[in-house]
Order: structure tokens, then C-alpha cells, then sequence
């Protein structure tokens, strides 16, 4: 990245309106960035998308709302910039890891062990990656349950991991029909969000027994769950 010799703003200098000049806006470029996808991320997860302004999410970041318009046009390039940031990270894993085990288990994979390696990615970011992680999983369950953008969206950022997915358990299952491996990974889709957003229902429903937030059981139960309903469904009698 280009450095130049500008300093830095600090609450001291007073925001200008409109747009900001290019050589400022550089100079400072990576961390006000990030600090606005930071409090946007922190406001869609918990307001959704038509619940937050551009401006409450410049009050947020401590910046002008300018600067948010300068790095990301109107609200929908700020959003879909927040959510490729961490779908970059999820997906490129999940690849990974999948990609990994089959060839580590050529001729001896098993539905768990290839479902293990595709959610343990999204899990593991969840519990370890610190509070972002958290608000974008809440934000993830939100947009694949939005009727209006949320398919478009989902379908553009993580299409790709799952078809790679249904294409190793097509080897698993070779005898599934197409409509049931969409239909057995659609049920698992609403599984793995819900289960992200960590709303606390379960710790309701079950009275304190089950914890939403027990990440690491959830994620061992959603493997044996969801091996077992796709076999259940695409397995011919």
C-alpha cells in the first residue's frame, strides 16, 4: 500500500463535509475502512439492513458520513462490502479444508468427515475469532432468511463452497438424485445459520439444558444430524 507522508485525522480537526481529498482519504484508507465496516457490521447484525442508516453507522465509526459515501457508494455497496469481508475468509477454508480431506481420504471418505471439514471453518471463526465474528454469523442468519436480497446475496458469496461440497457428496451418494442433494443441503443451509446467530432460543426451549452458544456441541451434533438426513434423503430404497 502506498504511505504518504499526511498525517493522520484526529478527533482534534474538525470533519469536513463532502468528499473528502483522494490523498487524505488514502493516508488513512486501511483503518477508517475497517473501522466503518467494523460498526456497520456491529449495526446490521443487530438492526438488519433497512434498520440502519449511513448516517448512524458514521456516528458509529467516529467519521464523517462523507467518508462512508467516498469508500462505499450507498447503503447496499457498504452492506455487500461487509459481507464479502469474512465470506472471502469462510468460503476460501471451507474449500480448503474439504479439498484437503478427500485427498487425505481418497477412496475411504465418509459423510462426517467431509461435514466436519466443510462447518468447522464458520464454527471455529465463531467461537475464536473475537466479536466480529459473532455479529457477522448473526448477520450471515439474517440475510439467508431475507426474502428481498437475501438468496441474491447468499447465492454470490457462498454459492460456489456449497457446490463444491454437493459435488463430494455426490461421490458419496452416487445414486442421489439432484433435487434430493439440494434439498438435504437446503434443510442443513437453515440449520447452520440459526445455530450461527446464537439467538438463544434453544437455551429457552430446553429450559437451560441445550446453550446456544455451546459451539463446539452444536457443531458435533449438526455433523451427525446432517449426515444422517442426507442419507435419509438421498439414498434410494
Amino acid at each position: 500500500m502506498t504511505k504518504f507522508d499526511v498525517p493522520p485525522l484526529t478527533p482534534a480537526v474538525p470533519a469536513r463535509r463532502g468528499r473528502p481529498p483522494k490523498v487524505k482519504a488514502q493516508s488513512v484508507g486501511g483503518d477508517t475502512r475497517e473501522s466503518i465496516l467494523d460498526a456497520a457490521e456491529d449495526l446490521f447484525s443487530k438492526h438488519g439492513f433497512y434498520g440502519v442508516t449511513i448516517r448512524e453507522v458514521a456516528r458509529e465509526a467516529g467519521v464523517d458520513t462523507a467518508l462512508v459515501h467516498y469508500y462505499f457508494g450507498a447503503k447496499r455497496g457498504l452492506f455487500d462490502a461487509v459481507f464479502l469481508r469474512r465470506a472471502e475468509v469462510w468460503n476460501d477454508e471451507r474449500v480448503a479444508a474439504i479439498n484437503r480431506y478427500a485427498l487425505a481420504n481418497a477412496g475411504s471418505m465418509t459423510l462426517e468427515g467431509l461435514l466436519r471439514a466443510f462447518l468447522d471453518p464458520p464454527f471455529q471463526w465463531s467461537l475464536k475469532g473475537g466479536p466480529g465474528w459473532k455479529h457477522y454469523a448473526a448477520l450471515v442468519a439474517q440475510t439467508n432468511a431475507n426474502p428481498t436480497f437475501g438468496g441474491e446475496t447468499m447465492a454470490r458469496y457462498f454459492d460456489p463452497a456449497i457446490r463444491r461440497l454437493i459435488e463430494l457428496i455426490r461421490t458419496l451418494l452416487p445414486e442421489a438424485r439432484e433435487v434430493d442433494l439440494y434439498w438435504a443441503w437446503h434443510n442443513l443451509s437453515g440449520a447452520l445459520t440459526l445455530t450461527l446467530g446464537e439467538t438463544g432460543r434453544l437455551d429457552r426451549l430446553s429450559d437451560g439444558l441445550c446453550r446456544s452458544g455451546d459451539l463446539e456441541t452444536a457443531c458435533d451434533y449438526m455433523v451427525r444430524f446432517a449426515a444422517a438426513g442426507f442419507r435419509a434423503v438421498c439414498e434410494r430404497a
